[in-house]
């Protein structure tokens, strides 16, 4: 395939994919007046954030070994104690970096 054929190609999958994206983030603000503000889709929408974190959390603590386990409960339970996320992500990543340290 010649040089300018691949440019070509690669500046019109930019384009698609920030065109796409666009359209995803102006359709969710339009879209966002139009739905529900109670009733279930609100608890819905309100439990959303929470199992979105633990779906990217859960893979990872299990990966990562007991450490990962032992990391995640500390971290959850600095967290729910301080309310303060910056201090309990350190807390999670002390304990995974000293768990390293000693080999676990």
């Amino acid at each position: 395939m010649p040089s300018a054929n691949v440019d070509i190609l690669v500046w019109l999958t930019i384009i698609g994919a920030a065109l796409v994206t666009y359209s995803l983030r102006v359709g969710g603000l339009l879209l966002a007046g139009r739905l529900p503000k109670t009733g279930r889709f609100k608890r819905f929408m309100d439990a959303l954030p929470g199992t979105i974190l633990l779906s990217l959390i859960v893979p990872a603590a299990i990966g990562a070994g007991p450490i990962g386990w032992v990391a995640t409960f500390f971290t959850g339970l600095c967290s729910l104690k301080t309310g303060n996320v910056f201090l309990s992500m350190v807390v999670g990543i002390l304990i995974v970096a000293a768990g390293r340290w000693i080999g676990v």
